[in-house]
Order: C-alpha cells, then structure tokens, then sequence
C-alpha cells in the first residue's frame, strides 16, 4: 500500500556510509529518497498533512542520529532498510500521540480547575490508499492510532496496550469504535457495499 522509493539498491550503501559520517549531502540525498515512503506512513497516524510532515521530520532526525544502529543482517538492504525506517517513523508517530494526549490532557485539567477487533481482512483494503488515509484521518488520535497500529501494521493488542499505556480492553474498545465510524464515514460518501461489512 506504500509508495515505494525509486532509489538505486547500488546507491543505498553509500548514502547509508555517508550519513554514518554525518555527511549533510548524504542525508539530505537519503530524505529526499525516502520522503515520500516515510509520509505515506506517517499521514495514518496524523490528523493533517502539516503534523505527518512534522512526524517525518522528527523521524528522519532520529533515524539519523542512530544510523550506526541498523543492521541489515542477512536480508536484503533495501527491504530491510525501509522496515526499519517504517519502524522508526511508526515510533515517532506513537511518541507525536503521547504528546498530543499529554498535552490535551493539561488543557482539560486546567479547564477542569477555571470552571470548578480482529486481523481479518476488511472491505478498508479495497479502498484506494488516499481514499484510506482521508477516511483515517478523520478518526480522533486515539481511534486512529490502535486503528493504524493493530489493522494496517500489524500489532497486537497487546503491544498496542503496552505501547500507547493502556489497557488491552482499551485497545480493542477503541478499535471496535474507529470501524464503527469508518463504517459511517463510508455510508456518508456513498461507499454502502463496503461500510455494510466491515467488521
């Protein structure tokens, strides 16, 4: 469902040795490759294109701050590279969450005191990806993001509950309430064949 980078897989090895040296023309080459794969994630996880973008950014400034971490193993650079950089920006995308819920969080406290599901598949992976992520999108933080972390990418409850410090119940509550909007969002834009059966 991600774009794919266009990259040279004889290019990636030597972009990689130059941001390990810290070399600005090797990473800004490195961005530029793989922008477009790390938005694509990252705008499941935000509520706009400005706070993905913001996402991305944060992700690419840790990805390389700890390049010298990844280790492609015994698989293949490209493929492994990029589920590293998926991981990374997923990360960040959870992380960019806390903060948000922290900081709504405070703001309710302080209003407070001045006023005394499953892995099977479902009709959603019909869906052209752009019309995906708009629909997704239009869930709260909370809804969108056990959505995109336990249908599109694959966690469990539980490392959703552990990640995100709730609890699995909460987890799959919350899942169980994004489809149930998602399954109104496509009522509402004429989508009826796939909103009647999604789970």
């Amino acid at each position: 469902m991600n774009a794919q980078p266009p990259i040279d897989p004889e290019q990636l090895p030597a972009l990689l040795a130059g941001c390990r040296r810290m070399e600005r023309a090797s990473q800004r080459q490195l961005y530029t490759r793989f922008y477009s794969y790390a938005l694509s994630i990252c705008l499941r996880y935000a509520h706009h294109r400005e706070a993905a973008m913001e996402v991305v950014n944060d992700g690419f400034m840790k990805l390389f701050r700890d390049i010298g971490r990844f280790d492609p193993g015994r698989y293949e650079l490209q493929s492994s590279f990029q589920g590293w950089l998926k991981s990374i920006m997923i990360h960040t995308a959870i992380d960019y969450y806390r903060a948000q819920v922290k900081q709504q969080q405070q703001l309710a406290l302080e209003e407070a005191a001045y006023a005394r599901a499953d892995a099977a598949p479902t009709p959603l992976d019909n869906l052209a990806y752009e019309d995906l992520t708009a629909l997704i999108q239009q869930l709260t933080p909370a809804y969108r993001t056990v959505f995109n972390l336990y249908v599109l990418d694959g966690f469990t409850h539980e490392e959703i509950a552990r990640q995100l410090g709730i609890s699995v119940g909460a987890s799959k509550s919350n899942l169980s309430k994004a489809r149930g909007h998602l399954r109104e969002f496509l009522q509402r834009t004429n989508h009826y064949a796939h909103a009647e059966s999604i789970g």
